[in-house]
Order: structure tokens, then sequence, then C-alpha cells
């Protein structure tokens, strides 16, 4: 079945169950909150209702001039939802990663780690990856969809090498009318002068509204994100890789390629993914690997040198979660059970001194004789850039789909964005009202 079609009665961030005759509730509304009937019709239609079984109770889920968006999760009851702004740096950063993900409900809406994700969620910004995909075929609905953001700005801040992730981000950005500025070297702020990071990203605020960032430093996105929610303007930030430890929306496009690759064959659920390479500070691998398991029946292979090998906080972090996996250097031996093979190159900018250049990884890279004994429906991916772990004689395989997967990214991402911004709607009503399905 397309994943388009599935859960066609669910909100698209929440999963709120839609309930009809909302319109009802119009007067009842506008004598307790007040504002015009039209925008409370809007705010009905973009929030819908979310159903307990007993009782329906009002889901605000986007703003409605100040009226602040609350993002739920099911069971939650309404106001209660954790804000960085109700803790401390030093509480919140000491918290586990799956309890971080509690304080990123709220508006505004950062996207930091993978964690923060509920299947629900990886579903719905995928299927409206792929509305915005099939309606950017046609100039007008390219058109359409460049009228959507472009009130808005966003700062691209890179202090951090990237062409890939960068290049995405900005198409993301100008497939949506979203208007962009950029700092790719921090050399090139006051940096140089001895402002600090903190500082610079509050200047930064002072002339967008979301800020998309990478930084060497692992949990800076998160320290950035805490900041801004304690400050006059606190606005969205989305984690574009951060140190060795974070990159959220890598793990979002890798999502959404795997739920094509498979939508014809029962969708994630019960494939079998193979890690393969630098594992220990591959931080794709390590968002990835959580986002498996909201699935089910997933089971993962790790495939590394040792001195490579997964660290032991990522399968701890599988283990509470119930995920089956293995460890292994055997990669021949797992290659015919892979649905899907996940290749990545050796991180050596993390080198200390060259340690990398030690290590023997011939065994851990896929040549066109290993074509023979995987499954005629895997898939090879890589978050690139690669080496030599894939060979070039594998690129014309129709197994081959890390180029497909580079450009999902900037669907993907298009979609997180414009569901950040809360004008996901206007997508869907589009998309039902040209019959693009």
């Amino acid at each position: 079945m397309n994943f388009l079609q599935n859960k066609q009665g669910r909100n698209k961030v929440t999963g709120c169950c839609r309930i009809d005759g909302s319109h009802r509730l119009v007067p009842i509304m506008k004598t307790c909150i007040g504002g015009s009937e039209k925008a409370i019709e809007r705010l009905i239609r973009n929030g819908g209702l979310f159903h307990f079984g007993m009782i329906a109770i009002l889901d605000f889920v986007f703003w409605i001039g100040t009226i602040p968006r609350i993002v739920k999760k099911e069971g939650d009851i309404m106001g209660n939802a954790k804000q960085l702004n109700e803790i401390s740096w030093k509480k919140f950063n000491e918290l586990p990663l799956v309890k971080k993900g509690e304080y990123f409900l709220e508006s505004p809406h950062h996207t930091l780690i993978a964690q923060q994700f509920s299947r629900e969620q990886l579903e719905n910004l995928c299927m409206l990856a792929t509305k915005i995909r099939r309606i950017s075929k046609r100039r007008s609905g390219a058109n359409f969809l460049r009228t959507l953001l472009s009130d808005k700005r966003a700062m691209l801040y890179f202090a951090q090498p990237s062409s890939r992730t960068y290049l995405s981000f900005k198409s993301a950005c100008e497939t949506l009318g979203l208007n962009t500025i950029d700092v790719r070297d921090s050399k090139t702020s006051s940096e140089v002068k001895g402002e600090s990071p903190e500082d610079t990203v509050r200047t930064f605020c002072s002339y967008a509204d979301m800020i998309i960032m990478r930084h060497p430093t692992g949990g800076f996105a998160e320290r950035v994100a805490w900041m801004l929610s304690n400050t006059n303007r606190p606005i969205p930030v989305l984690n574009a890789g951060s140190g060795a430890d974070q990159h959220p929306t890598q793990a979002l496009l890798d999502i959404y390629t795997l739920e094509r690759s498979f939508e014809q064959d029962g969708g994630i659920d019960g494939k079998s993914v193979v890690f393969v390479g630098d594992l220990a500070r591959g931080r794709t691998v390590r968002s990835l690997a959580w986002l498996l398991t909201l699935y089910n029946n997933v089971k993962v292979y790790f495939v590394a040198p040792e001195q490579l090998q997964i660290n032991k906080d990522v399968l701890e972090l599988l283990d509470a979660a119930g995920m089956e996996y293995e460890v292994t250097q055997d990669f021949v031996d797992v290659m015919p059970k892979a649905d899907a093979i996940y290749m990545t190159r050796i991180q050596d900018e993390w080198d200390i001194d060259g340690e990398s250049t030690t290590i023997d990884t011939s065994a851990f890279c896929i040549n066109k004789e290993h074509l023979e004994i995987l499954k005629k429906t895997a898939v090879i991916m890589h978050p690139l850039p690669r080496r030599k772990e894939i060979s070039v004689d594998v690129d014309s395989d129709v197994r081959a789909i890390f180029w497909r997967q580079v450009r999902n990214g900037m669907w993907a991402r298009a979609a997180l964005i414009l569901a950040t911004f809360g004008r996901e709607d206007e997508v869907n009503a589009y998309f039902a009202k040209n019959n693009l399905a």
C-alpha cells in the first residue's frame, strides 16, 4: 500500500482524529477566546479534535494571532507539555535523550534529536514530503509552493563544512519561498573578535524566523535552543548536524527513503537493516538506528572493525527499546540477510593523531561482485560523501539508491520546515483540490 494513503483521517503533526461537524464549535470558541469566526474556523480546520475514546477535547495545533501552538502526544493533558523555559540548562543537559525529546513539543518547535519523533510524526512528515514533491512537478504547483513561506526568513548557520546538507536545506527553503541568509564559516563572523557562539546566534535571531545550524560541538544545537527559549524572541532551531552525536534530519530523510523503497513491500516493518563502516563516530547511524526502534520487528546489524564499532550508549538505548540487533565484523555473512545496507565512510575528521590510517577497512566495502549475493529487493544507501566503501561499479545497479536518497532529503526537509511553521494544511488542501493523489 502506498504510504500516502495511510492515516488519511489523521492530523498531520499529532495524529489527532478529525470529527465532522466541528463548525458547531465556532460560536463556543468565539465566546471563550475571541477572534473572528473566520480565524476560529481556520484554527479548528488546522487543529482538528483529539479523541480520547470518552470525550473529544479541543487540540489547538496551530497558533492564530497570539494563541500558542501546542503539539500534543497521545495521552497528554492539554497544558502539560514541557517547556525549555521551565528547566535550567544544567538539569536539561543531564536528562536522558528520550526525556529531552519531551521538551521539543511546545512552540517554538525545535528539531534537535531523533528521540523527539514518534512513528506517527514520521509517517505524517513522509506523506507531506510526497505531496510537496508531487505538487512541485507542475509549474502552477511550484509557484503555489513558493507562496507558502514567503513571509519568513531562515538563517543557515553552518560552522562545519557541508555541501549536501547545506544545499538540501537551501533548496528546501527555496521550494517553499522561504528567504535565506547564511554564515558558512565562523571566521567570517564576530567570533574572530572574541564574541561567544551564543551571542553570535542571538544576533542571527534578529534577522531570521528560524535557525538551521550545523556545528562541530556536540550538543550545541540543544544549548542554542534552550537559550533562545529563554529569551523574548524564541525561534525554532533545526539541527543540521551536531558534533558526532546527532543528525536528526538525515535520519528523517533516510526513513523517507526507506518508506519509498518498501512502500510496495509492507513498509519498514519487519525489515533487516545493516549499518557498515565507522559506526563509532557516525552521527547518521546513531540517529537512524533510534528511529528504526519505532517500527515493528526491525532487526539491525552493526558491521565494523572493532575500533569503529557502534558505541555502548547506542546499544543501551536499543536494549531499552526492545530492538533486536547483532554486532559483527563479518560483512559478507550478513549481506544476504539485508533488506537495506547503510554504508558509511571513515570519519577521520574526528581523529586525534591519524589513528584511522592504521585500521584495515577493506572487508567493509561493497563491490560489484557482492551484488550477486544481495536480495533482489534490497537497497544500498549512503549518507555521502563516499570514498572507497562503495565501488562506482555499483552505481548503475537499481538497488543503489543513494543518489535518490540525496534528492529525498530536499523533500523531507521541506516537509519538516513547513510543519515547523504550521503551514501544512495549505499543501493538503491544494493536493486534494487538484486530485494529485
